[in-house]
């Protein structure tokens, strides 16, 4: 089937008909949308953000635990030898 000149002509009207109703409810459309990412896409960045935040957690505690045992060890160094100054020096 081929178009004629009067069918170019309402499909022209009709794209600006249509063109306006969406412009005028403010709908989107996949022009507004095409440069997000799919959901694939968002779902393995969202996966690896995930990985990357549960890794550092895991840091932080292993950190945390070390950070605790250092200052337990320094307050029975502290114990042993107020002000720094040992005993033996005295």
């Amino acid at each position: 089937m081929t178009k004629n000149k009067n069918d170019q002509d309402i499909i022209v009207l009709l794209k600006q008909a249509v063109g306006e109703v969406v412009e005028e409810k403010g709908l989107v459309t996949h022009e507004d949308i095409k440069h997000l990412p799919t959901k694939d896409e968002f779902y393995k960045e969202t996966l690896r953000i995930l990985k990357k935040l549960n890794d550092l957690e895991t840091e932080k505690d292993v950190l945390s635990h070390n950070v605790s045992e250092h200052s337990d060890r320094i307050e029975a160094l502290e114990k042993i030898h107020p002000n720094g100054v040992h005993f033996a020096s005295i």
